[in-house]
């Protein structure tokens, strides 16, 4: 029988080193209203009730998912318990109506999208505010005076970045303490691992793991290509696609075995993986399934062996193709 979640509030914790302290599992609200193909706002109001419930209150959001209908959604779920619950949200795009056009990190910009995502999410703080993608445009550190701001003014708890590379962070760390960097970590990404992850450990800033799942490849819930959704943007993304799709599928025969030796998912052993990577990591998988929720709520339950863990450390290096197609990863470690 497969580990399963069933009981309230069981989701152990992690204290990040400035002071944040949130579930050892988040959740990434992305697909629930982008980026996955078809939505149902219905169930993911269930998703993040059920994930409450579990002691996942964590809740990772973005002005960009959408635009702005994801914090929207965000705001309605969490209505009336907003003191339960930790949100953190992103900014950092220009849009010409639904469509991004370019990156934007003026401190003017900052201001004013905080006001927005507060408006948004219906509450007078929020706790995690990301850079997004760092503007090439802006001095990180006027950017991040800006952040700043925010925080002294009460409207915003603590600061992070996402994709930036170790200067960047250690450039914004100095100009106030980061308490976050969002990136891609997965045993199918584990290219911080050189120079992000330990600039960030010598900080004491601590890891939001994104697209922990592989963007479900490594769950298994991707089996074929054609199955994906017109609108999936998986269908852009070069690890998916024709020859590379095939080669990667060896990962997740060798992250299924694991997982039937633990009577688990692979959804279950892939996140296991990452919870012992260090207290300073914490995942945030995304779902718009309550079934997939409870399924990856139950990997804090999981200890992986040593032999374990090094049979899935084989698996690095070993990926077929890009994360993200030239131009997204253009914005990406600057």
């Amino acid at each position: 029988m497969k580990q399963s979640a069933t009981t309230s509030h069981a989701m152990p914790r992690r204290r990040l080193k400035q002071g944040l302290d949130v579930s050892a599992l988040g959740l990434g609200c992305m697909g629930m209203t982008y980026a996955y193909g078809p939505t149902d706002d219905e169930e993911s109001l269930r998703v993040i009730d059920r994930a409450i419930e579990l002691g996942i209150t964590f809740l990772d959001t973005a002005e960009v998912y959408g635009p702005f209908q994801n914090e929207e959604l965000v705001g309605r779920a969490i209505r009336g318990r907003q003191d339960r619950v930790v949100i953190a949200t992103k900014f950092g795009f220009r849009f010409d109506g639904a469509k991004i056009v370019g990156v934007d990190s003026r401190p003017e910009h900052v201001r004013e999208v905080c006001d927005g995502s507060l408006r948004r999410l219906g509450t007078d703080h929020i706790d995690l505010f990301y850079q997004h993608r760092v503007d090439p445009q802006v001095p990180i550190e006027d950017t991040v005076g800006a952040m700043a701001d925010l925080v002294r003014s009460g409207k915003v708890r603590h600061l992070g970045l996402s994709e930036a590379s170790a200067a960047t962070i250690r450039r914004a760390h100095a100009v106030h303490p980061i308490t976050a960097l969002q990136n891609e970590y997965s045993l199918w990404e584990r290219g911080i691992e050189q120079e992000v992850l330990p600039t960030c450990r010598e900080l004491g800033i601590g890891l939001v793991a994104y697209s922990p799942l592989g963007r479900g490849f490594l769950a298994g819930r991707v089996s074929r290509f054609e199955e994906l959704a017109p609108d999936d943007f998986r269908r852009r993304v070069p690890r998916f696609e024709g020859e590379n799709f095939e080669r990667n599928r060896r990962h997740l025969e060798i992250v299924t075995r694991i997982a039937q030796a633990h009577d688990a998912t692979p959804a279950q052993v892939t996140l296991a993986w990452l919870l012992q990577q260090g207290d300073d990591v914490v995942p945030i998988p995304g779902t718009k399934h309550v079934r997939y929720l409870e399924d990856n709520a139950a990997a804090v339950r999981i200890r992986l062996s040593e032999e374990d863990l090094r049979q899935l450390d084989r698996l690095a290096g070993d990926v077929a193709g890009e994360r993200y197609r030239p131009e997204e990863m253009s914005l990406v470690g600057k």
